[in-house]
């Protein structure tokens, strides 16, 4: 969160969207790094972006499920979005964060954080900017993560797709 010109929300480091700048509208994207790659989700599905908190282990899940935290007194799932994605692990610093998000998931309404390696900005991402995965992939591109590509100010972001990351059989291990 060093690049962005923010107040903390509470003492615990949450930063609500609306401090964010995070306007009304489907093209504002929240970007985010894991190693060198940035990645984009909708704003819309993000609820707030918090420091590390202390994650309490859940026994019999999958390595990148991390466990729960406690926000403000509701039990929040959290996941390293490195392992779900198949990135090397690394230590953890002070740019390391907890994304929550809400995915759609049948008729469920519930929040879930992501651990990102550090978060930049949110910016408009325009559909003219943006290029699917099927016009590049080749097949390349198969987890069904990527909703796409776009290109912004000479740098690629890859688009990811929430609900597919977060699949309906990871959330219900999870809840």
């Amino acid at each position: 969160m060093n690049n962005m010109n923010t107040q903390q929300s509470d003492t615990r480091g949450g930063v609500p969207l609306a401090v964010l700048g995070a306007a009304k509208g489907p093209s504002k994207h929240l970007i985010f790094s894991l190693g060198k790659e940035e990645f984009a989700v909708p704003v819309a599905k993000v609820k707030e972006i918090i420091g590390m908190l202390e994650v309490t282990p859940v026994p019999h899940t999958a390595e990148y499920v991390r466990g729960v935290i406690n926000l403000r007194g509701k039990v929040v799932p959290v996941i390293d979005l490195r392992l779900k994605l198949g990135v090397p692990s690394v230590e953890y610093d002070e740019r390391t964060c907890i994304v929550v998000v809400q995915p759609e998931m049948a008729k469920s309404v519930f929040l879930i954080g992501v651990i990102v390696d550090g978060v930049s900005e949110v910016m408009p991402v325009q559909s003219s900017d943006i290029e699917k995965t099927e016009s590049f992939s080749h097949g390349l591109i198969s987890s069904g993560y990527v909703q796409g590509v776009a290109k912004i100010r000479g740098k690629v972001k890859i688009l990811l797709d929430l609900d597919c990351v977060l699949s309906q059989g990871d959330l219900q291990q999870l809840m």
